[in-house]
């Protein structure tokens, strides 16, 4: 199975916030060196993109699926309304990612709701999990306290 150059593999992250940075940063630009080495080097990686297809499970499958994505060039996303959940070795984030293209019918912005998470290694922060799925036409509210409160 194809692991990241060791190049990918040189920066230590810090914190979860500074792999999230450097995670929207690579599928903005499509760059699938970078994104690679974001991930934690565990064969039980995941990836559950918003177009359906199922989960994607290890390197190698989530390799494959945003080489496919890169091959029409990067995803403007841009990461909106990030809640954090942080623990001494875990941390997970969810978020809302907003999503803006032009066609030839004019500016056109989609929502997707994201669950990115994240585990602490020798190499620093990686990313171990994202999980994203088509939101509402407008923008997703969060609810709070004083709204639904639906288990389903």
């Amino acid at each position: 199975m194809p692991r990241p150059p060791a190049a990918a593999l040189a920066s230590l992250f810090a914190s979860p916030d500074d792999v999230e940075a450097a995670f929207y940063e690579a599928l903005q630009r499509g760059d699938i060196e970078a994104l690679m080495g974001l991930w934690a080097d565990d064969d039980e990686i995941v990836c559950v993109h918003p177009g359906g297809g199922g989960r994607l499970v290890g390197p190698a499958a989530i390799r494959a699926s945003f080489e496919a994505i890169f091959a029409n060039g990067g995803i403007p996303v841009v990461p909106q309304q990030v809640h954090r959940l942080h623990q001494l070795g875990a941390a997970l984030h969810h978020l809302v990612e907003r999503i803006e293209v032009i066609t030839p019918e004019g500016r056109q912005v989609g929502w997707v709701v994201a669950t990115n998470v994240y585990v602490k290694a020798a190499q620093g922060w990686r990313l171990a999990a994202h999980h994203a799925s088509p939101a509402e036409p407008q923008e997703p509210a969060v609810a709070s306290a004083e709204g639904p409160n639906t288990l389903h």
